[in-house]
């Protein structure tokens, strides 16, 4: 038997490699599983990890064993039992189906389901796999704080990691060949003269004249030593600017009906989209805001705190959120500079002829300024007039307008993939 042994180092003695191995190579399972921790849990207890069982039978690795190579000649006792392709059952008796429930039997065999928890992080990677704001797109510039150190040529001054060597040493060369050169020519000059005096005849040299060239040789042969390789005037550094770049903040605007037709159920589901939401915003994207606004016969719009836990009810009247998000977004959110959402969670209940004028409202004013729209309706029976009015707006703006029904909890997370699924994946 050959064993393939990963000695990387991992922090904590801790083999992350190969779990991130493991979680790719399993990643069906995995997600089935989350999928439905994600139904069962509760509004407040969707951050934290959890427990993921795999059957057995399909975790099974390859492995490498040496043969015995070569031919051989054996002998095999023979028997009249089993042929070829007989299953044995499982010494020590029965066993159960691997999930380790169930009662006791006479028959039957498996495996224990191999378990494994995930961590918060890894539980939120499968959670969010795969989805995206649509339509996301770069804005202008609004924001000076967003942006990008581009080159903008060369400077005499600058930190040591912005060093650029190869204009340094350029410059280097350059001032060495400046400052070396009359030197050069002075040193040859003298070296010909000294030469030319040592030709004459003895009578005829000046001894004087012989000591003073090679003094004036010496001197400048230690001026040309003493011109440095390198030297600081030399230096030269990547010069960086910072340019502004275009932003791409988005501002997500989370409308909830809480009217009286809404039961404690209805909110419950609506909740749970939003924290949905809310967490793959918040973990997804650094500049998203938040609005959020809650409704009945009158929209408010309130903190994150209220939004999900006040208790104030009334009628329904479905075009006044829409109206405050359409006032918010023309004091503060600019469609040029921002890319606008929103997500609206509703039992469809709307006030008699409500339903129209937030139809017009949309096809007016919101839609032709937002990125993407998105309804969903929380209920059992039949849809009634609002979901009529949008079905006529989803017509004009199909690739910008969705909305699905949610019936019970258990729809929440396929239809939240459905609506927030990557282009890619569509």
């Amino acid at each position: 038997m050959t064993y393939f042994i990963d000695r990387r180092a991992n922090a904590k003695n801790k083999s992350a490699v190969n779990r991130q191995r493991f979680l790719d190579r399993y990643r069906t399972h995995i997600k089935r599983s989350v999928e439905e921790a994600v139904n069962r849990r509760s509004i407040t207890d969707m951050e934290r990890g959890e427990k993921v069982s795999i059957p057995a039978r399909d975790i099974s690795e390859p492995v490498f064993q040496h043969g015995t190579g070569g031919k051989r000649s054996i002998v095999a006792p023979g028997n009249r039992e089993f042929v070829e392709g007989d299953r044995l059952r499982r010494p020590g008796g029965g066993g159960g189906g691997g999930s380790g429930e169930g009662s006791a039997s006479n028959q039957g065999e498996g495996m224990d389901e191999f378990a494994f928890t995930l961590s918060r992080e890894e539980f939120l990677d499968f959670v969010f796999d795969g989805l995206e704001l649509p339509h996301l797109e770069r804005k202008n510039l609004v924001d000076l704080d967003e942006v990008k150190p581009v080159r903008a040529g060369i400077s005499r001054e600058g930190v040591p990691a912005r060093i650029n060597i190869v204009r340094s040493m350029r410059q280097a060369q350059a001032r060495r060949i400046a400052m070396r050169a009359p030197l050069q020519r002075a040193l040859r000059e003298a070296r010909e003269a000294l030469e030319a005096e040592e030709r004459k005849d003895p009578v005829l040299r000046n001894p004087s004249r012989v000591s003073e060239l090679k003094a004036e040789i010496e001197r400048l042969e230690r001026r040309l030593e003493a011109v440095p390789f390198l030297d600081t005037y030399d230096l030269r550094y990547n010069h960086l600017v910072d340019q502004p770049q275009p932003s791409s903040k988005a501002v997500m605007f989370c409308v909830m009906d809480v009217s009286g037709s809404m039961t404690q159920a209805h909110k419950d589901i609506a909740k749970r989209f939003f924290l949905l939401l809310y967490l793959f915003l918040e973990r997804n994207y650094e500049k998203v805001e938040l609005v959020f606004v809650r409704h009945h016969t009158a929209a408010k719009e309130v903190e994150e705190e209220e939004f999900f836990y006040s208790r104030e009810t009334g009628g329904t009247i479905v075009s006044s959120a829409l109206n405050l998000v359409d006032e918010i977004i023309e004091a503060r959110y600019p469609p040029g500079q921002w890319n606008l959402y929103v997500a609206q969670a509703s039992d469809g209940d709307n006030w008699d002829d409500d339903s129209v004028t937030c139809r017009e409202v949309l096809m007016k004013s919101l839609m032709p300024r937002l990125q993407y729209f998105t309804y969903v309706e929380i209920t059992p029976h039949a849809h009634q007039a609002l979901w009529e009015e949008y079905e006529r707006v989803e017509v004009e703006y199909a690739d910008r307008f969705a909305m699905r029904q949610i019936v019970e909890p258990g729809d929440i997370y396929p239809v939240f993939r459905e609506l927030f699924r990557s282009r890619a994946v569509r």
